[in-house]
C-alpha cells in the first residue's frame, strides 16, 4: 500500500502541467511509479486526479446609437469586434468577444416655412399658427434620433393683406 494520491486543479492557459517529468495537457487520472532499489520500500505509486479548467469564450453581440459602454467601462463609437481577456471566479481566463454595431443620429436638420397671417402650417401632424422655431426627435431609417427644425415665419396682418389684394385672394 505505498501509494500516494493527489488532486491538482488547474487553468488551461497553465498548460503543460509538469509532474513527475511528464507534460500533462488535459484532465484525468495519471500514475507515476518511483523506484526505490535496495530500500525496505521497492516502489511508491504516485497517483495524481487533474482537473483542467478550460478558458471561458463568450460572445456577446450589441447594437447601439452613436455609442455603446461595455462592460470594460470604455465607450465605443464604431463598428467593429471588440475583445476584453477577464478572470473567472476561479481565476482562469475568460475571453469575451463583441460584436459591436454602432448606428448613427442623423445631423440635425432645418425647415424653412412661411404663411399668411391667419393661416395654419402642418407639420409632423400638428398644426402652427404662430412664428418661432419648433423642433422634433425622430427616428432615421438605422433607429437612431434625427432631430429636425421648423422655422416658422408668420407674416403680419398687413402685409398677409397687401399680398391678398395685389395678387388676388383666390391666387393665394
Amino acid at each position: 500500500d505505498n501509494v500516494d494520491y493527489a488532486d491538482a486543479t488547474i487553468c488551461e492557459s497553465s498548460l503543460p502541467y509538469t509532474w513527475y517529468d511528464q507534460q500533462l495537457t488535459t484532465s484525468g487520472k495519471y500514475s507515476y511509479v518511483e523506484q526505490y532499489a535496495g530500500t525496505d520500500i521497492d516502489s511508491i505509486q504516485h497517483i495524481l486526479n487533474l482537473t483542467v479548467i478550460p478558458t471561458a469564450y463568450v460572445t456577446e453581440y450589441a447594437t447601439a446609437c452613436d455609442s455603446y459602454t461595455w462592460t470594460d467601462g470604455k465607450e465605443y463609437t464604431e463598428s467593429g469586434t471588440y475583445t476584453q481577456h477577464l478572470e473567472t471566479v476561479n481565476g482562469c481566463d475568460s475571453i469575451v468577444t463583441l460584436h459591436l454595431t454602432v448606428n448613427k443620429s442623423s445631423v440635425a436638420s432645418d425647415e424653412y416655412a412661411t404663411i399668411c397671417y391667419g393661416e395654419r402650417y402642418t407639420w409632423n401632424g400638428k398644426d402652427y399658427q404662430s412664428s418661432g422655431d419648433y423642433t422634433v426627435t425622430l427616428s432615421n431609417a438605422a433607429g437612431c434620433d434625427s432631430v429636425v427644425t421648423l422655422h416658422l415665419v408668420v407674416l403680419p396682418e398687413a402685409v398677409a393683406d397687401t399680398l391678398s389684394a395685389v395678387v388676388g385672394a383666390d391666387d393665394l
